[in-house]
């Protein structure tokens, strides 16, 4: 019976590691394309943007990472060591996504906001190829 649910539990797996990364990564993209614009509808529009978000965004991150464990735990046997050099680089740059935009979250220069904010897109984003890559 256990061995009929494997795929079905698979595919949960999956779609909840997708559905948390969207939400996490596309977020993230989204909330860039929308500070410029935002800042027309008043100086605190952008702040206030970042704070829905977060409600949004840190839940993902913690499915992110609790799905990220559960596919490690199912699909690790029988990878090579390149598979696990890759999933090693893999989980720092998604440690790191997730400290920068903490760090991003409270900030207060504006520079320091700007770089962290690019920090976190810019792990997030090569978090999501390098998960591609162990998909694959």
């Amino acid at each position: 019976m256990s061995g009929q649910l494997a795929p079905a539990l698979d595919g949960v797996r999956l779609c909840l590691h997708v559905l948390g990364a969207t939400v996490w990564v596309g977020g993230q993209i989204t909330l860039a394309g929308l500070v410029g614009p935002a800042r027309q509808l008043g100086e605190d529009t952008p702040r206030r943007l970042a704070r829905a978000f977060a409600r949004l965004s840190w839940p993902a991150y913690v499915l992110v990472v609790g799905t990220g464990i559960w596919n490690v735990v199912a699909v690790h046997q029988g990878k090579g060591r390149v598979w696990q050099i890759v999933l090693g680089i893999k989980i720092a740059v998604a440690l790191l996504a997730g400290l920068t935009a903490w760090l991003h979250g409270r900030a207060r220069a504006r520079a320091a906001i700007a770089v962290y904010g690019a920090l976190a897109g810019v792990c997030s984003l090569a978090a999501l190829f390098l998960g591609v890559f162990l998909a694959g």
